[in-house]
């Protein structure tokens, strides 16, 4: 019997290798197919987490510009009414000097003509200052200023504005902090796009798979960040 494979052998050896080749690169599409699902999943994901931390960032970029032009308005007022609430003790002041020269002077026209030009929400203090008869009463107070009477309308509500008790400067601080932590989650979310982006281009399937979880570590801590943070104002 002659030595060797016999054409019958040989085909049927044929076969079976085409037979294991087909089965490899059945198996090997189904990874690629499964790889391919994975990525398409990850960039979707990517993508609807950008959108939503952009949004939210915008949002509170937007809360934070509010509240700190609305604490620079009450500033201001605040400053106003400060420079105003100034303005009207001088007048006052120089009011009660012309009547205390007039007086001191003992010239009673003079008086009446210094008290006609004072102002009006000075003249009850005034009043009353002068019901404690302090020219022969060492305990009066030194002034009409001292009197419980003597209001600044602007002064007390410089001092309101002041001492608001939920002052919105630092509550712009806060959003403004939040919207650069949502910006900073939306960096991390760049490079999952990219990881993933390329790794479609690698035919070396261990390759590939390294920059799949590469991109899904990155997500996870980008996920982690997120979940961390105030939802959008509204």
């Amino acid at each position: 019997m002659p030595d060797g494979l016999s054409p019958a052998d040989v085909g049927k050896e044929i076969a079976e290798q085409k037979k294991h080749t087909a089965a490899a690169n059945s198996e090997h599409h189904r990874h690629d197919r499964w790889l391919s699902i994975v990525e398409a999943l990850l960039l979707s994901l990517v993508a609807v987490l950008a959108a939503s931390s952009g949004y939210a960032a915008a949002k509170w970029g937007t809360k934070s510009s509010v509240t700190l032009a609305e604490a620079s308005t009450a500033r201001t007022k605040a400053n106003r009414a400060d420079t105003e609430a100034i303005v009207t003790r001088t007048l006052d002041s120089a009011s009660f000097n012309a009547w205390f020269t007039a007086f001191t002077a003992g010239n009673v026209r003079a008086e009446r003509l210094a008290e006609k030009r004072m102002r009006p929400g000075y003249r009850p203090a005034f009043n009353a200052w002068l019901a404690t008869d302090p020219a022969h009463d060492p305990t009066a107070p030194p002034g009409p200023a001292y009197m419980a009477q003597y209001v600044i309308l602007h002064q007390a509500a410089a001092k309101a504005s002041t001492h608001t008790p939920t002052p919105r400067s630092p509550r712009g601080s806060t959003a403004g902090a939040t919207a650069d932590k949502y910006v900073r989650a939306t960096v991390f979310l760049a490079p999952v796009l990219f990881l993933v982006g390329i790794s479609g281009h690698f035919r070396i399937r261990q390759a590939r798979m390294a920059l799949i979880g590469a991109g899904g570590l990155l997500l996870a801590f980008a996920v982690i960040q997120l979940l961390g943070l105030p939802g959008p104002p509204a």
